[in-house]
């Protein structure tokens, strides 16, 4: 699937690579390890692929939009290394995180080179706009973090809340790829908007697949089953669960979660609380729905193969193992 996605877009993407690799170098002994860790798997690349998509359907992937993909996924790449530092995580895509190869202070220091870079590579657009976007797209990033954080002091669980933080840490990632692919590869303005929207529905049905895995121990995913759980997280499946039973010791069973009080056993019976209360089954209708929603978009744009490829990113994305 991946290979047909990527066919209108396959030599540009070969050049988005070159460039990619050529952005991460450094004469620093450490940051040159800790950059070639962080590259050793170089992933699926769907944010670079939904940028040229995006720029193939306005019908100009020019330097600047490769320049914009890599600066995106260099931002994204920095806000995962701050991540595991901020939750104390010990493995990212099956492999050790940079906190736990190095420590907290040397992972904040690449985190904050990768963003520098990002923010070079995003400069070569030439373009205010989509300087604009970037900025606005940290803001969403660390303000989703935050709004988690937070959400460790509440004692309501509450839908609404969820896809507020998921919609800032996940779903603006997606649309901006999106809206930049499409602004720097020449696209009307209602194409632009039509598939920032589609990003922005694929980034959420991106998170709710990814919080999904955190229930399913048959999955190799690079983290254990209830891991979210273990960091304070409650996730669509787990609140679905818990308002829909009303069940007061699971409610406090998963404040003491929320709390970071929770012992490993107790975090598996709200695991196991939640498949049984059918939170699995929701979090999979709401996905559909959102996909619905996203795959209806598509039918309006001008370059049918893009429209397929789009498609099928997005049945990609909701039906993905990984």
């Amino acid at each position: 699937m991946l290979t047909t996605i990527r066919k209108p877009i396959a030599a540009e993407l070969e050049r988005y690579g070159e460039l990619f690799k050529q952005t991460l170098q450094s004469d620093n002994e450490l940051l040159s390890a800790a950059l070639t860790h962080l590259t050793r798997r170089q992933g699926k690349m769907m944010r670079p692929v939904l940028v040229l998509l995006c720029a193939r359907e306005g019908g100009n992937i020019c330097a600047e939009v490769l320049h914009a993909a890599a600066g995106l996924e260099l931002l994204h790449t920095s806000s995962l290394v701050h991540d595991d530092v901020v939750d104390e995580s010990d493995m990212r895509r099956n492999q050790r995180s940079v906190n736990a190869l190095w420590d907290n202070k040397a992972a904040v220091l690449v985190g904050d080179f990768i963003l520098s870079t990002a923010l070079k590579e995003i400069a070569l657009t030439n373009s205010t706009q989509v300087v604009s976007r970037m900025a606005w797209l940290g803001q969403m990033l660390a303000d989703g973090e935050i709004e988690q954080l937070n959400a460790t002091h509440r004692t309501t669980f509450s839908e609404a809340d969820y896809y507020t933080v998921i919609g800032k840490k996940t779903a603006a990632l997606f649309s901006s790829c999106a809206y930049i692919g499409a602004l720097l590869g020449g696209a009307p303005d209602g194409t632009i908007q039509l598939l920032e929207r589609y990003g922005h529905l694929t980034g959420l049905c991106f998170q709710l697949r990814d919080d999904i895995f955190d229930f399913d121990d048959t999955l190799n995913v690079g983290k254990p089953t209830g891991n979210d759980m273990q960091e304070g997280k409650l996730t669509l499946p787990v609140i679905y669960a818990l308002n829909s039973t009303g069940d007061d010791y699971h409610r406090r069973l998963a404040l003491k979660v929320r709390a970071h009080e929770a012992s490993r056993l107790e975090v598996q019976e709200l695991v196991d609380f939640t498949i049984q209360h059918g939170g699995i089954d929701y979090a999979n209708q709401e996905m559909d729905r959102l996909r619905n929603e996203a795959q209806a978009l598509l039918g309006t744009l001008h370059d049918a193969e893009v429209a397929t490829s789009l498609s099928l990113f997005l049945d990609f994305v909701v039906n993905r193992t990984v």
